[in-house]
């Protein structure tokens, strides 16, 4: 293996191999895209070799193909295919279950990335970067928080201090006061302190997983290069040299969130025990300890969120420097504080019973009134940035971030909410033994049916007129197909697949409407709760009937969804630990998900393109300098993304020899409508100009897929007219069984694939140089 790794890397490179000038070698690259696949369907040949790389992400050759850069004249013709397989960096082990605990996490990441383009306004991009961070952490507290809702409050204080809800529990004996006979742990204090190792483990769990990944992902350097006299990286960010090179930011990061985490977990049991004291009469020295300790916490919290909004990325050079004293001690600190909080709380009270609730609603309502200011703020810098660059293409005119960073919010009250009102059920099922969850959760469940309701209404609009679409496309379809005889239902198959691949671009629509309400739904429960104290259904006693039975209804609805949605998140995420094709249909989420580096978020899934994009720029960099040969990157869906990102990472001189082919490609139709400010119009015509030559193949009926839509002469240069699909509309001598309705699939069997690509090959001569040798007289030698 090491011998034909060696061979076709660096074949030519010591004159074994014949150049490319006088050999005419092309390679083509191939890169897969979502869901993944095998070297051996994306060769089709069962025998193939491992060229380079691991057992994460590889590059492939058909066996035949091994060392073809020593045998030129044997390939004279053709391209030698490699595949570059990265499916395993998303859909690995079991492990990659867990990162269904980081949905929420990953999903306000991307609110970073789809900031409106800017020029000329680093502070309002660097107000904008900001926000996401703040909106980040406070994720990771309301996470840290709800775990903390159930370890310290249901069960360590409502349910072992009751003794119906103890004895129905028995592993809970021991600290309640009545069933222990008074036993050492049945203090309030120490049953808080003992009840904290729950959050404080998932604390440490995030930041073991994040850490875990750091060090596959983040650390995977990128080629260290200088600058050439006509690089230009200003019309995207992804062309600079330490865009893929995060390290020391998320590892700055991963220490604030860690830290804000045990500071939360630390409040949850000092506070508590600090109310208790500070009541009058209560004991002096107690009292001023916990004084001291919340004034620890507070000035703790503020050095978390001064590191949080102090830097941030660092993309125009390598950064390998690493802030190791902050890294080690700010998390240091907060244990430390922890500690102190738990013998604090553990310290002998005599009259302390815990009754009632611990203060969750201020906690969960102090949480959604920040997170609703920062969405509200962020959606203003937005606005401010896409008015001074429009953007017509731009997703929802720009607050596509904004909007994403609601529904993370929104999420992680859902999965918070879940957890408490499942946890609140199984430990006390008839609800008249403790008080339960927070009343703001309930109202916040209490708004999913109404929620649900509008998304139904859309998504009938949205049927009718996907129905509508599809009546006009009849039309279209028998243009398409002329002098064929007419089969009804052939083409309302084909019209449907057409009419159905639109609704991607009904995306945006989705989204706005789905975080509008959800900010004014979140809105109006925050405003009930605060004001009322009650739940819903209580709060709407004696009042008018219709009122008090949609009160009713709502939180009835709510619970039980909320309830369901908690056991499905559950199960999906068992069946992925066990099951490796459930696993892959979660590293389908990710290949869209986790394309961005984390730039707001450390415990987020790991950015696989932090790995990939250096792969494959080690690999077109080494291949060119070493046989000089012409080179095709070929992308499908996801895989033209991670193309185009390589090839933006590529020195001038070697993309000048590049040929870029892209099929069933998102890079406008999704990314540069959500990421205008790196894949927007600008972006793409410059790399239209950056490589030699660039050609995109697309289809009606894919959904994912699209056109580029290069303003002005360079649009026909780079899109080929839509692709016929099916292929054939009847049974035809070339295809004399039904063709099938591809979609997005499929690309190479349509026979335009094989004539681009000729077409690029023939553009990349075999005579174009790297860099041309200097004669004495400092011109070009030919």
């Amino acid at each position: 293996m090491e011998r034909v790794q060696k061979r076709a890397s660096t074949a030519g490179a010591d004159g074994s191999a014949t150049r490319s000038e006088e050999s005419g070698t092309a390679l083509e690259l191939l890169v897969h895209g979502v869901g993944g696949t095998t070297p051996e369907k994306m060769l089709d040949d069962p025998r193939t070799v491992r060229i380079t790389g691991d057992d994460t992400a590889a590059v492939f050759r058909r066996a035949e193909d091994a060392e073809a850069e020593s045998a030129p004249d044997e390939h004279r013709g053709r391209p030698v295919p490699e595949a570059y397989v990265w499916c395993n960096l998303t859909s690995g082990n079991g492990t990659r279950a867990l990162w269904l605990l980081l949905l929420p996490f990953m999903v306000v990441n991307l609110a970073h990335w789809m900031r409106p383009t800017a020029r000329g306004r680093k502070r309002t991009v660097r107000l904008y970067g900001l926000l996401v961070r703040l909106a980040a952490l406070s994720l990771t507290v309301l996470l840290v928080a709800a775990v903390c809702e159930v370890a310290l409050d249901l069960a360590a204080w409502q349910c072992a201090g009751t003794r119906a809800c103890a004895e129905r529990h028995s592993w809970l004996g021991f600290l309640s006061p009545t069933v222990s006979d008074g036993g050492w742990w049945s203090r309030p204090g120490r049953r808080l302190a003992l009840a904290a190792l729950v959050p404080a483990a998932l604390t440490w769990l995030l930041w073991y997983l994040s850490h875990r990944t750091w060090s596959a992902y983040e650390s995977q350097q990128p080629m260290s290069r200088t600058s050439e006299p006509d690089e230009e990286t200003g019309r995207t960010a992804l062309g600079r040299p330490g865009f893929w090179y995060g390290r020391r930011l998320v590892a700055r990061l991963r220490a604030a969130h860690t830290t804000a985490g045990l500071l939360t977990v630390a409040a949850a049991v000092g506070t508590s025990a600090a109310r208790f004291d500070h009541r009058p009469g209560g004991p002096a020295l107690l009292d001023a300890l916990g004084r001291l300790l919340e004034a620890a916490l507070v000035a703790a919290a503020v050095g978390v969120v001064w590191v949080v909004c102090r830097r941030g990325r660092s993309e125009n050079r390598l950064d390998r420097e690493l802030d190791a004293h902050l890294v080690r001690r700010l998390p240091l600190t907060a244990l430390v504080l922890l500690a102190l909080a738990a013998v604090y709380a553990g310290w002998e009270r005599p009259g302390w019973e815990s009754a009632g609730r611990l203060p969750g609603d201020a906690t969960f309502g102090g949480i959604a009134l920040v997170q609703g200011l920062i969405v509200i703020a962020l959606a203003a810098v937005a606005d401010v940035l896409h008015r001074a660059h429009p953007d017509p293409r731009a997703a929802m005119r720009g607050l596509g971030g904004p909007a994403v960073a609601m529904l993370a919010c929104a999420v992680g009250g859902v999965m918070s909410g879940g957890v408490s009102q499942r946890v609140a059920d199984w430990l006390d099922g008839t609800g008249t033994n403790i008080p339960g969850p927070p009343v703001l959760l309930t109202w916040q469940a209490s708004v999913i049916p109404p929620l649900l309701v509008v998304l139904l209404v859309l998504c009938g609009w949205l049927a009718w007129r996907t129905w509508l679409l599809r009546r006009a496309e009849l039309a279209t379809v028998a243009r398409d197909y002329p002098d064929e005889h007419r089969d009804t239902m052939r083409t309302r198959r084909i019209a449907r697949a057409r009419a159905a691949a639109t609704l991607t671009d009904r995306g945006p629509l989705l989204v706005a409407v789905t975080s509008t309400t959800t900010l004014l739904l979140g809105a109006g429960a925050l405003v009930g709760a605060m004001t009322t104290n009650k739940a819903p259904a209580e709060a709407a006693q004696r009042t008018h009937a219709f009122v008090e039975g949609a009160a009713e209804t709502a939180q009835a609805l709510g619970s039980w969804l909320i309830g369901l949605g908690f056991i499905l998140f559950v199960t999906w995420g068992r069946r992925a630990y066990k099951d490796a094709s459930a696993r892959r249909t979660i590293g389908i989420l990710w290949d869209v998900g986790t394309f961005w580096p984390r730039a707001a978020h450390p415990f987020a899934p790991p950015c696989y393109a932090e790995r990939a994009v250096p792969d494959l720029t080690w690999r077109m960099a080494t291949w060119t300098e070493a046989t000089g040969g012409r080179l095709v990157l070929s992308g499908h869906s996801q895989g033209s993304v991670l193309a185009a990102a390589a090839a933006w990472q590529l020195k001038p001189s070697v993309r000048k020899r590049v040929g870029l082919l892209t099929y069933g490609s998102p890079l406008e139709r999704l990314y540069g409508r959500w990421f205008p400010a790196h894949f927007g119009p600008a972006a793409l015509s410059a790399l239209h100009h950056d490589v030699d030559c660039w050609r995109n193949l697309h289809r009606p009926t894919d959904p994912i897929g699209g056109p580029v839509r290069l303003p002005g002469d360079c649009g026909p240069e780079v899109d080929r007219e839509a692709l016929k699909d099916p292929l054939a509309y009847g049974r035809t001598d070339a295809h004399p069984l039904p063709a099938p309705i591809l979609g997005h699939s499929d690309y190479q069997a349509d026979p335009a694939f094989a004539e681009e690509r000729e077409r690029l090959l023939a553009r990349l001569r075999p005579d174009v140089p790297a860099q041309r040798p200097q004669d004495d007289s400092g011109r070009s030698s030919a």
